[in-house]
């Protein structure tokens, strides 16, 4: 009987669980130079015992551009963040500057693909960004 109840939880469980997927789109600068191949992240990070999910990841390209998307499947809403790690007039404190965007829910739509895209717009990454982090090895 404990095993069927298990097995009943752990179905309704399976089954709740809804994917849900995020864009961001958008242009990070240096002054008034393109930040070429910056690293960003987007995130799903969650509260509790279960683990961040990483959606997408890349590089800024030449002209400083990026675009990520993702999704994951989760029994409650996703909460997205986008993640930069930059070397932008970071002066000689080690390890590159990190920086966390929450991006609102509106831009978060149910399926394993995006409906719609948040465009952050233009970053410009000489600006010190309240709670800015330093990440020593960036992978």
């Amino acid at each position: 009987m404990k095993s069927f109840l298990l097995l009943a939880t752990l179905l309704t469980v399976t089954l709740a669980m809804r994917d849900q997927s995020v864009a961001i789109k958008g242009k990070l600068r240096c002054g008034d130079k393109p930040a070429a191949n910056v690293r960003v992240k987007l995130w799903e990070e969650d509260s509790g015992p279960d683990p961040d999910d990483l959606l997408d990841e890349g590089y800024t390209d030449s002209s400083g551009g990026f675009s990520l998307s993702g999704g994951t499947a989760e029994l409650t809403n996703i909460d997205p963040v986008f993640k930069v790690y930059h070397n932008c007039d970071k002066g000689i404190t080690p390890g590159s500057r990190k920086i966390k965007f929450k991006i609102p829910t509106s831009y978060v739509t149910n399926g394993k693909t995006a409906a719609k895209t948040f465009d952050i717009g233009i970053l410009n990454l000489e600006t010190i960004f309240a709670h800015e982090e330093r990440e020593l090895i960036v992978s």
